[in-house]
């Protein structure tokens, strides 16, 4: 089959690779009918995540049509079309049994890798390294899913593979991040970073209670979407001191609620301690670039919550945790519990409360893949969210 690869640093590819087949008797195989690039995925592109290895699959925003099951496999049937979660859980242990899936203790088969930096391993992970399980990715012409009695759902007939591809994480993710932030009516809300999940976060702000959203980015056509999809107020964070703003906006108080969804990579032309995360960075001596989080403590208000979907893979470095004490915030953070919000989410989507196609900007088949991963990166081409359909259109 066909597939997008990692190949190093910068370097993705559309390669020929071995067909995937059953393994445990819980599988499915899914035929791919729609992918999608995420913000997540250039975070392996560009280096930041360790333990990839060459010719790793990529990808965690995948659904398809079932074309396989394992033989103890009962909730599917061939020919019945799903979207698949990101993240994979066998919904029996202790934390699967709380609802809480991204850390499921049994689906990430090199959780020793996880516990000697982390402590405790997360849930396997499609497409995203070794570190969580080496599974590969849904980038790519077929799929096998594990664990495929927990996580996957059923889409009923008559709605676009646009609508609901994002419940493989986007919308969820940006949702329970939302949630996180322990939205009251009538909160302001500041959101960093108008991408996808950024979108999502945005309109699931509203959906919340917020009374005010304001969105935080330089990117014209990010920022333009925030305004006009999200009805949202907008920070160019590069004509404008962010924190400056905010409390001109806000009376001096701050917002009530802050949302990350940037994480590991914030922009380094923003300010000299993002450019000093990028020089560490690119020297070995750091991993994450913070800005983004330092900015969010600084213009929270005193007891507000600071909400973190953004990913972060390593030790952040210069933290004003003393800010974040005395002023009493409270932090959420976390990968998304993707099983728990799919059928919810599902449902507004057929009552027509949403459309999640509007963020995408680029179709394209899988061989597109590698230049619009790299227009993707950099912003070009007015490139918000990509979609891919493995077997064409």
């Amino acid at each position: 089959m066909r597939a997008l690869c990692w190949h190093g640093k910068g370097d993705i590819r559309c390669d020929t690779v071995q067909d995937p087949s059953i393994e445990s008797d819980d599988d499915i195989i899914i035929k791919v009918t729609a992918c999608a690039i995420c913000g997540s995925d250039l975070h392996l592109m560009n280096g930041y995540m360790p333990t990839m290895e060459s010719g790793d699959v990529l990808g965690h925003e995948t659904m398809g049509d079932v074309v396989e099951t394992g033989k103890a496999h009962t909730k599917f049937k061939v020919g019945d079309r799903v979207v698949v979660p990101f993240n994979l859980s066998c919904g029996e242990c202790y934390f699967c049994q709380k609802g809480l899936f991204s850390l499921c203790d049994r689906s990430n088969r090199n959780a020793d890798q996880a516990i000697k930096v982390m402590g405790h391993s997360p849930a396997g992970l499609f497409g995203y390294s070794h570190m969580t399980g080496g599974y590969w990715g849904g980038q790519a012409e077929y799929l096998r899913v594990p664990f495929a009695s927990v996580g996957p759902i059923k889409v009923p007939d008559g709605l676009a593979d646009s609508e609901v591809l994002f419940l493989s994480d986007i919308f969820p993710t940006g949702y329970m991040a939302a949630e996180n932030a322990g939205i009251e009516q009538g909160d302001t809300v500041a959101i960093w970073g108008c991408g996808p999940v950024g979108q999502f976060a945005i309109k699931s702000a509203w959906m919340l209670g917020a009374g005010r959203v304001i969105a935080i980015d330089q990117v014209p056509e990010r920022l333009e979407l925030a305004r006009t999809e999200g009805k949202a107020e907008t920070i160019d964070f590069s004509q404008a001191k962010v924190y400056d703003a905010l409390m001109e906006m806000t009376g001096g108080r701050g917002p009530d609620r802050c949302i990350d969804c940037v994480g590991t990579e914030s922009d380094a032309t923003a300010s000299w301690d993002a450019m000093l995360d990028k020089a560490k960075a690119a020297m070995f001596v750091g991993t994450d670039r913070p800005h983004v989080l330092r900015e969010a403590i600084f213009s929270c208000r005193k007891g507000g919550t600071i909400s973190i979907p953004g990913v972060y893979v390593g030790f952040l470095d210069h933290i004003p945790f003393g800010a974040a004490m005395n002023k009493g915030l409270t932090f959420r953070m976390g990968q998304t519990h993707t099983q728990r919000y799919m059928e919810p989410l599902l449902d507004m989507i057929e009552r027509n409360e949403i459309r999640p196609s509007f963020v995408i900007t680029h179709s394209a088949t899988l061989e597109e893949g590698p230049e619009l991963y790299r227009k993707f990166r950099d912003k070009e081409d007015g490139c918000i969210k990509v979609v891919m359909r493995p077997h064409g259109a």
